[in-house]
């Protein structure tokens, strides 16, 4: 290629560089609900589960927050009562049948519950299906939110990568990115959200949630704030599983 030809070529490119714009397009994508709520008027968050830390009550700051969700993006009516202390219910129930097979007594738990193993032999009292629709009948044989909550702390250690601010005798500021061995601090919460028909007491659908996050050294976060904080990941997530939600983006186009 010539001399000339190549400068031809660039002054063609920079002609059509400068005629394109570039289009911002907003887009919505719709995703169907994991549940058909259509033959329920309303829906009951009864209770969990919860072990973990002590600092939270997970069993009343989850229903407290999953109906206030629930009030302003649902189309379904909201029952207002007494959260269940299920944990002593599910102590407290003999032996049932459920579904035309026995449904195990729940073992007693001694002390805290800290771990997923300890949750899981609570695992009968949601499959007692003759429990599940005595409760619906006593409000209108709603939708029951109900299932596990584990909401607790642990540390992991490891290098991360921080930036690091320096300053010359000039004043110029330089930002460098360093890898630093750390000592971190947190908290996990393990949801698992069981969806009940109060008209038969059967399990519709029962999905297991995980988020984790971790602190700098020097860094002093409440464990409610953290239980919050990690909440508002899972709560677009719960949302989906009973009415439809839209996922927001853009579309870059050039013209």
């Amino acid at each position: 290629m010539t001399v000339r030809a190549a400068v031809l070529l660039a002054s063609v490119g920079l002609a059509v560089a400068a005629c394109t714009t570039v289009y911002e397009i907003p887009l919505e994508t719709p995703i169907q609900p994991k549940i058909d709520t259509s033959a329920f008027q309303s829906v009951l968050v009864a209770g969990f589960i919860s072990g973990g830390t002590d600092d939270v009550d997970a069993n009343l700051e989850t229903v407290r927050l999953l109906r206030s969700q629930l009030r302003t993006k649902s189309s379904m009516k909201v029952i207002e009562t007494d959260v269940l202390p299920l944990a002593e219910v599910a102590a407290s129930q003999k032996p049932a049948e459920g579904d035309g097979a026995a449904v195990a007594p729940v073992p007693p738990v001694s002390g805290p519950i800290t771990d997923e193993k300890e949750l899981e032999a609570f695992d009968p009292v949601f499959a007692n299906a003759a429990y599940w629709k005595k409760l619906g009948e006593e409000f209108q044989s709603p939708l029951i939110v109900t299932g596990t909550i584990l909401f607790t702390p642990y540390a992991r250690s490891g290098f991360v990568q921080r930036e690091n601010e320096t300053v010359d005798q000039f004043g110029r500021r330089t930002v460098e990115p360093v890898r630093a061995y750390m000592d971190r601090k947190g908290f996990i919460l393990r949801p698992k959200f069981i969806f009940i028909d109060g008209r038969t007491g059967a399990v519709l659908h029962s999905e297991v949630f995980r988020e984790e996050v971790l602190y700098n050294p020097n860094q002093d976060t409440p464990a409610l704030s953290s239980y919050f904080e990690l909440m508002d990941r899972l709560i677009p997530g719960f949302l989906g599983t009973l009415s439809s939600q839209k996922i927001r983006g853009t579309r870059t186009l050039l013209r």
